[in-house]
């Protein structure tokens, strides 16, 4: 895995995911939903969203766009249900 702004994307974002019950907890291989604790990886996303603002490539947007937008949408959804 190279070391750039997507594996900190992935990084956070799987642990949202687990925590959101979309894929296992790898250790307990679970999937458990727990709102609180995906709402800290979520918003620990918003906030590298916001001081990367402006220095990211195009490629680069566009994939932490389409990561956060999805996740959020996820954590909506099960929030609302």
């Amino acid at each position: 895995m190279e070391r750039d702004i997507k594996a900190i994307i992935l990084m956070l974002s799987s642990q949202a995911m687990i925590n959101l019950g979309i894929i296992p907890d790898p250790v307990s291989k679970n999937t458990d939903v727990q709102l609180e604790k995906a709402e800290i990886f979520i918003d620990l996303l918003a906030v590298l969203k916001a001081k990367t603002k402006g220095n990211l490539s195009e490629d680069e947007q566009n994939y932490f766009d389409e990561v956060y937008e999805n996740i959020v949408a996820v954590h909506n959804k099960i929030k609302n249900d």
